[in-house]
């Protein structure tokens, strides 16, 4: 049996060896936004510095363009863990708690650091720790961690110089009840229409504009059929890195922590590339044409404070919402 001794060593090395191999854990990332557009970039950025800093224990393979489906597919594969992270706005989460279709209230911040002070108190964590227990689909990490935006416009084929331009103009929404109130509020025609489709929307006249980050705007060509882009502030966004709990928990404690590390990299990424993207790409695409406009977005404000207390005063706003909005209004050190 002697002879046969070294064999067995090296045989059992190299199923050793295999099984280390094989070991490495690939997710699958689902995005709406190509992968040349700032966002694109920063999930690219996030994907690598995940294998580098997990030594390739975990790889996370990215699908741009909704080539994994649109919301409603995307999100039961999220729930299935057939996708382990959809990097989109966490408002989608409100199917599982209606109270997040709040966390980016339109005109009811003052700035982007009201609006994150209120995203990081008790009240938005317990809806989020309500969604997870229902959905098993939480956030990875801080959620305002990855920068979206970094401010809000509305892209428009007609020009939009005040409030009392946006009355009667035909405007894209996704599919968000508290988003197709707030615009129907202030005046628009509200027409509801995937993202992927608003450039044809656009062009064919099904629809006159549509609300965007400033920095997706040119990745995304609608200034060549919107030459009017007005900035308004909106609400105040991040990418919110949707995660499979279980697929989460089944990493181990060192591969978790190197993915944690990767994600808050990859939020300083995004403050970096999103700034620059906005600062350039509005002097570029003015340089071709476009009229950009900075509106008084005070009508708006007093026109959506009326909305608030009054859906208040019906008990349609989540309890304690605009108490916190206000408690969080000054920074408290």
């Amino acid at each position: 049996m002697k002879p046969t001794l070294p064999f067995t060593l090296a045989t059992a090395l190299g199923l050793v060896l295999a099984g280390t191999a094989s070991a490495e854990t690939t997710w699958r990332m689902a995005t709406k936004q190509p992968v040349d557009s700032s966002e694109g970039q920063v999930f690219q950025r996030f994907a690598e510095l995940t294998e580098e800093y997990t030594d390739g224990e975990l790889v996370i393979d990215v699908y741009p363009n909704e080539q994994l489906g649109q919301e409603d597919a995307v999100l039961e594969q999220l729930q299935a863990n057939i996708i382990q992270i959809y990097a989109e706005g966490f408002s989608y989460m409100q199917k599982w708690e209606p109270a997040l279709g709040w966390i980016s209230a339109a005109f009811a911040f003052d700035d982007y650091d009201h609006w994150r002070r209120f995203m990081q108190t008790d009240l938005v964590t317990g809806w989020f720790d309500s969604a997870a227990e229902q959905s098993g689909v939480r956030p990875l990490g801080d959620p305002t961690r990855i920068l979206r935006g970094p401010f809000r416009v509305m892209v428009s084929n007609v020009p939009v110089t005040s409030a009392e331009d946006v009355q009667g103009i035909k405007l894209r929404m996704h599919e968000d009840k508290t988003a197709i109130e707030t615009w129907d509020q202030l005046g628009a025609e509200v027409l509801t229409l995937p993202w992927t489709d608003v450039y044809q929307g656009i062009s064919k006249g099904l629809v006159q504009a549509v609300n965007s980050p400033i920095a997706l705007v040119q990745a995304m060509r609608f200034n060549e059929v919107a030459p009017y882009i007005a900035r308004h502030d909106e609400y105040w966004q991040s990418i919110g890195f949707m995660v499979n709990e279980q697929a989460l928990n089944d990493l181990s404690d060192e591969t978790r922590a190197g993915l944690m590390q990767a994600y808050e990299e990859a939020g300083d990424y995004s403050q970096e590339v999103m700034n620059e993207v906005a600062e350039s790409s509005i002097a570029d695409m003015e340089a071709q044409g476009v009229t950009y406009t900075v509106l008084d977005t005070e009508p708006f404000v007093e026109n959506m404070r009326a909305y608030y207390e009054e859906r208040a005063a019906q008990g349609d706003l989540p309890e304690g919402f605009l108490e916190t909005v206000e408690e969080t209004r000054a920074a408290t050190n």
